[in-house]
């Protein structure tokens, strides 16, 4: 009696393997592209949000990971989630009172490797959100300009623009424009 492969197996229809096999660890993910995304998140952020801001981020992408499209561009995706954080936190900034009477202490990182520089944050912050955004995602995460229109909800070129003029005004507004390393902790 000659038996075919289809009848020896109990089950019938596509041999696929487990769902998520064929995914790296998630532990790998963030060993790849943590760096990047907390750079977004402190970009868009400013250094007090922006570790707060990775973990919320890292902590969405574990829950969506085992459904990410086998062929997904794994930092963009990590990007559009830092996205999508960094707006929920300014949401909650923007309703959440000033008080007035006191000022806020400014953190400082003066002496330490990889030294904030609030001259440029400020000037970073002054943008208009997506300007910094289109900045952020495309010349600090590297992203095309094609994936940062998919992150903002608009079109390249708009991206391309709204990035443009983002640059445009910093080369105008911050100081250091002028001098370019003259600033403490520059790297050359």
């Amino acid at each position: 009696m000659d038996c075919s492969d289809a009848d020896r197996t109990s089950r019938s229809g596509d041999p696929e393997r487990l769902p998520g096999v064929g995914l790296k660890p998630f532990e790998n993910i963030v060993t790849e592209h943590g760096p990047v995304v907390l750079r977004v998140c402190r970009a868009l952020l400013g250094p007090v949000d922006a570790d707060d801001a990775w973990s919320e981020t890292f902590l969405a992408a574990l829950r969506a990971y085992p459904d990410l499209a086998p062929g997904a561009n794994v930092e963009a995706w990590l990007v559009t989630i830092a996205h999508r954080k960094a707006v929920d936190v300014h949401r909650v900034r923007q309703r959440t009172p000033v008080p007035t009477e006191d000022l806020p202490d400014r953190a400082s990182a003066r002496d330490l490797p990889g030294a904030w520089n609030h001259e440029l944050w400020d000037a970073l912050a002054d943008l208009p959100f997506t300007q910094r955004a289109a900045v952020v995602y495309h010349h600090l995460a590297g992203l095309p300009y094609a994936e940062v229109a998919a992150i903002l909800g608009n079109s390249t070129d708009a991206a391309r623009r709204a990035a443009a003029d983002g640059i445009a005004r910093l080369r105008r507004t911050y100081p250091a424009a002028t001098e370019p390393f003259a600033q403490e902790g520059a790297v050359r």
